[in-house]
């Protein structure tokens, strides 16, 4: 019994961190298309809407579709993960029933963000959904701060991480497969940057704004940028081990043998193998990811708190 408890409780944990930063990440990429919209009035916001949908693997649809049926279905419908509201729902679900081993302040934190969101949801109705996305921006940064600084570094703590690191590198993973495998209705790079949180750090290292492929070898390879693929494959990996997995695991393999990969990639190579590479990401996270459901996760029955899906 105590085993179906403590797996209950790392899967609880684990979908936390993924949903946190699962409505982190949308916040961003749907802050920078607004941006971008309102920068240049003459784009088409059908095209862009549809690169938003293919981002977060929402099926658009044959008919025309505008920003306020976006942030309907990709912020505001509580019903479903792949939604900001969803997503958030969810992490305060998760969060509940792990409340032995979260701190109460990040209870706290997922408990009072998701009662503001109802009222920031109709102020965006009204005035626009800035304010409601960077709420969601802000209080996500809180809540992984507050386990940075009120949860030991223990198990519970890595599994917290393990979740934001796999959710982080799919995230990055679809901004940058939309804008290379599929053109018609791919972002710019400065766009992309900015979805990624990553305009100010690539600027700083640059010296300028992106607007050329160097922005996916920033993304991906960047060792020091912890929005970057490596470095959150680093940290998957280093929580993997610390969880006491060989480097043969199934859940360590994939991880492990993509982090040395990209180590050891030449950049100047980088573009000639981007789309593969960006598929085998894909597939080593979510082989990864079923692996360590296997492990950790190994009772039966459902768990309504961490559905998956929309």
């Amino acid at each position: 019994m105590n085993d179906v408890i403590l797996s209950r409780i790392a899967e609880a944990l684990t979908w936390t961190g993924r949903y946190v930063e699962r409505a982190d990440a949308t916040s961003r990429i749907l802050d920078a298309y607004l941006h971008r919209l309102l920068e240049d009035p003459w784009r088409e916001e059908d095209v862009a809407c549809r690169s938003l949908y293919a981002i977060l693997g929402v099926d658009a649809g044959a008919q025309r579709v505008d920003m306020q049926q976006v942030l309907d279905q990709l912020a505001f419908d509580a019903r479903s993960t792949c939604s900001i509201e969803g997503a958030l729902g969810a992490a305060r679900l998760n969060a509940r029933s792990a409340r032995e081993a979260v701190s109460s302040e990040m209870w706290e934190c997922l408990n009072s963000t998701w009662h503001a969101l109802a009222d920031q949801r109709m102020t965006a109705r009204r005035t626009g959904p800035y304010a409601y996305l960077e709420l969601v921006r802000r209080r996500a940064a809180l809540f992984f701060g507050l386990a940075d600084s009120t949860m030991s570094r223990d198990d519970s703590w890595r599994f917290v991480v393990l979740g934001r690191s796999l959710e982080r590198v799919d995230m990055t993973v679809r901004l940058l497969s939309v804008r290379v495998l599929d053109a018609a209705h791919a972002p710019d790079w400065p766009t992309l940057l900015s979805a990624s949180g990553a305009d100010e750090a690539y600027a700083r290292v640059y010296g300028g704004f992106g607007d050329t492929a160097r922005v996916a070898e920033f993304l991906i390879m960047d060792r020091e940028f912890p929005r970057s693929v490596l470095h959150a494959l680093t940290t998957a990996e280093e929580c993997l081990a610390a969880l006491g997995r060989p480097r043969q695991d199934p859940a360590r393999r994939p991880i492990g043998r993509m982090r040395t990969r990209l180590e050891y990639l030449d950049s100047t190579a980088l573009e000639d193998v981007l789309p593969s590479l960006l598929r085998e990401l894909q597939t080593s996270c979510m082989a990864s990811a079923e692996a360590v459901t296997e492990r950790f996760f190994p009772y039966q029955g459902p768990v309504e708190w961490a559905q998956e899906g929309a």
